[in-house]
Order: C-alpha cells, then sequence, then structure tokens
C-alpha cells in the first residue's frame, strides 16, 4: 500500500469515527426524546449540529481531492443520514404531524437493506462486519420510524428505547473508538 493510499485509508476511518460520534449523539438524545426526557424544541440543536456534520462528512467523501466511486457511494448514504437528522429538526419548528419523514423513512430503511447485504457480503475484516450489522440496525430503526410516523402505529415507547440503544451501539461507542484509534 502506498503512502497516499494509508493516509487516504486513514483519513476516511477518522471521517467515520467523526460522523459516527454525532451520529451516536443525536440518536441518544433523539431515544430521549421519544422517551419524553427532552422537550421539542431542544432537540433542535443536536439535530441541526448532526446533519451538519454527517453533510460536511459526505461532501468531503464525495467531492475531496481523493474522491471515487466508493467514497461517492459512501456519500450518497451518508446524506441519507444528513438529510433525516435536518427533517426531524425543522418539523420541531413547524406544525407537521411528520407523515413526510415517515415515508421518506421507508425510502431509507428500503435503501439500508441491499446495503447490508452487501456489506455482510463483502466483509473481510471486523470493522466491514460490524459496518454491516449497523446497516442492519439502521433498517430496522428507520422501518420503526415508518411505522411510527407514516402510519401512526402506537410504538413510540419502544422506537425511543431502540433509537437510543442503536445511538449508543452503532454510533457513538464505535465513534469514539474510531476516533481514538481503538477499532
Amino acid at each position: 500500500m502506498s503512502l497516499r493510499a494509508a493516509k487516504r485509508g486513514r483519513r476516511t476511518i477518522m471521517l467515520l469515527g467523526f460522523a459516527l460520534l454525532y451520529v451516536g449523539a443525536v440518536l441518544f438524545l433523539n431515544g430521549l426524546w421519544l422517551l419524553g426526557r427532552i422537550q421539542d424544541r431542544e432537540i433542535i440543536v443536536i439535530n441541526v449540529v448532526s446533519g451538519f456534520v454527517t453533510l460536511s462528512v459526505a461532501m468531503s467523501s464525495a467531492f475531496g481531492v481523493d474522491a471515487d466511486l466508493a467514497s461517492v457511494k459512501a456519500a450518497a448514504l451518508t446524506l441519507l443520514f444528513s438529510t433525516t437528522y435536518l427533517w426531524v429538526a425543522y418539523n420541531r419548528t413547524v406544525d407537521v404531524d411528520g407523515r413526510g419523514l415517515g415515508w421518506f423513512s421507508l425510502f431509507v430503511a428500503i435503501t439500508a437493506v441491499p446495503v447490508a447485504l452487501q456489506s455482510f457480503a463483502n466483509s473481510s475484516t471486523a470493522l466491514d462486519l460490524w459496518m454491516a450489522l449497523n446497516w442492519s440496525a439502521w433498517a430496522v430503526l428507520w422501518f420503526m420510524y415508518f411505522l411510527l410516523l407514516a402510519l401512526q402505529r402506537p410504538i413510540l415507547r419502544q422506537t425511543g428505547i431502540v433509537t437510543l440503544l442503536v445511538g449508543i451501539g452503532t454510533g457513538w461507542l464505535p465513534g469514539f473508538l474510531l476516533l481514538e484509534g481503538l477499532l
């Protein structure tokens, strides 16, 4: 592996850790919000910050000097997160029922399933396998948002708990470990 490729690999891992740390924060806090522990308007800040963090990572991946097909694909998938967080923030500032975000969540859940399956099929490292598991968890979570918001199913508490746990397991913990160079 060339020095340039090694640097690009480290940069990619650090950007992943950076984004995941904020994914963890926003999912953890959104879980607490769904459980009634945080007020509606208070949740706006973390959703806006996380939306812009993931947006910035996606833009760097898609349009950076070292952009390639894999980084553009990663950027497109990362923008699914950015859009979700910014939409949650928007919904907290206007009087809407969230059904639009619910239907978007179905789109994302359906998109996440083949990403998870491809990730399982192509995994060669522990990090690859962990990402496949993450995509599976995210597909389930986004499907729960679809059920909760678009179909108005009474699963608010369950969705809050799953959001909180997924935030810790797929975002905060691995993001922190990646930034520390431990994963």
